[in-house]
């Protein structure tokens, strides 16, 4: 008889395990429409970051800082309007600099590298809406961020993997910090970072020629739920001690994809060393420790998927997160890398219906599906903006949330161009 339970017991698990899936995964239908095309006209190449400041809406495309690559950069802006729609139309004469703190010498503490900044959490507790933290993807190199052998940070200029520019210059490092303004995004002050891979999980040559990055994380997106701000990242580090001898691909590609963290939002002011990554099981890893990605999001060695250094291998990436109002649930777009320097020609999506984020649903993210795409353009930093919604002033709707209908905004880039716009509008349907 107990055997007979036994077997019965191996014929139920997998009725409720789909019935599980079917709980916490639950797609839903969308629309695309044609629209006149946006054309943003200051540079972005990040996620919007924006904010409601009493009835300014106000955005902070940009970058900023030190790049060895690049060249040193005062891109990172803001602009203030009465709705979204003003905003985006702005001209480039009318966006105005932020003061921002200083870049530092490469051994002092301070500020290393480029800051973009991807996400803006406003402080409840402040009823002027003036308090803000801007949560920003940081690059640095080993000339910006020379190894340290007293704190263990920073990267050590051996075996390091070519990067955008050409065979003789470096891949950069990403890490995630967090700023503070405490006059509505006017000036802000460098809290610390928040999210970090260390020089032992950097993937070198001669495994790494993705020219992108040497390893790190970065490309955030971050939401407000519960007591937490949920960080939502790109992980491109070796998920271990990275050992030429022992490289190991699969191993490689098991760790990296869209991964989560989160962040007491009563640590904002003090972040480092605060913030935990998902294990696999909970939010137990160390912020430079080593997480698990987001299990339904990762693309399977069958359909493409790989290690990110390999140049070929196929990955989500550049996650922009929102709460929809209209569908109860919380949207995920990303782009999908098909190849060497993030090229891909399409966006994808994915849906959590747990209102409140925890533990034990943080995961629950449905399989993507394609949204877009655009063969013969490279497109990615998808996100969902409240311009063409007749409620977004009034419900003041930003990147962060929406309704049943908002704009599609991504960076489409040909051989000749390289735009941050919108050409379609996009409805959702229960």
């Amino acid at each position: 008889m107990i055997k007979n339970l036994k077997f019965i017991g191996l014929l139920l698990l997998p009725f409720f395990t789909m019935c599980k899936q079917k709980e916490t995964q639950h797609d839903f239908d969308f629309e695309l429409k044609k629209e006149p095309a946006i054309f943003f006209k200051s540079f972005v190449d990040c996620n919007m970051a924006e904010v409601w400041v009493g009835d300014t809406f106000r955005i902070f495309p940009g970058k900023y800082g030190e790049d060895p690559l690049w060249g040193y950069s005062n891109e990172l802006k803001y602009a203030s309007g009465k709705n979204a729609e003003e905003v985006f139309n702005k001209k480039y004469e009318e966006f105005k600099e932020p003061t921002m703190p200083l870049n530092v010498k490469p051994n002092a503490e301070g500020l290393h590298g480029a800051v973009w900044f991807e996400t803006v959490y406003q402080d409840k507790k402040d009823a002027s809406g003036k308090t803000l933290y801007a949560l920003y993807h940081n690059e640095n190199y080993p000339a910006t961020l020379p190894f340290n052998s007293k704190t263990g940070k920073g990267y050590i200029d051996k075996n390091w993997p070519q990067g955008l520019t050409g065979a003789k210059t470096p891949a950069a490092v990403c890490r995630i910090g967090i700023m503070k303004s405490t006059n509505g995004g006017l000036s802000w002050e460098n809290k610390g970072i928040v999210l970090e891979d260390n020089q032992e999980r950097m993937t070198l040559k001669p495994h790494n020629n993705s020219v992108t990055f040497a390893g790190g994380v970065g490309d955030p997106s971050a939401v407000a739920s519960g007591d937490y701000l949920y960080i939502f990242y790109g992980e491109y580090g070796y998920p271990g001690t990275y050992n030429p001898q022992e490289f190991n691909a699969e191993k490689e590609q098991a760790g990296q994809c869209i991964s989560m963290a989160r962040i007491k939002l009563s640590d904002l002011d003090n972040p480092t060393g605060k913030a935990k990554r998902y294990d696999g099981k909970a939010f137990n890893a160390n912020y430079d420790g080593i997480g698990k990605p987001i299990e339904s999001i990762q693309i399977s060695k069958s359909n493409g998927g790989g290690p990110i250094s390999d140049s070929i291998s196929k990955y989500y990436w550049g996650p922009s997160v929102s709460w929809n109002h209209y569908l109860k649930a919380w949207v995920m777009l990303m782009a999908k890398s098909e190849g060497a320097s993030w090229k891909g020609t399409s966006i994808y999506i994915s849906f959590n219906t747990h209102p409140v984020l925890e533990e034990s649903n943080s995961q629950d993210w449905t399989i993507p599906k394609l949204i877009l795409s655009k063969p013969g353009h490279t497109i990615w930093y998808p996100s969902l903006q409240p311009i063409g919604d007749d409620n977004a002033t009034k419900l003041k709707y930003t990147s962060l949330q929406l309704g049943e209908h908002a704009r599609l905004f991504y960076k489409d880039q040909t051989k000749d161009t390289a735009v941050y716009t919108s050409e379609y509008s996009i409805r959702f349907k229960k």
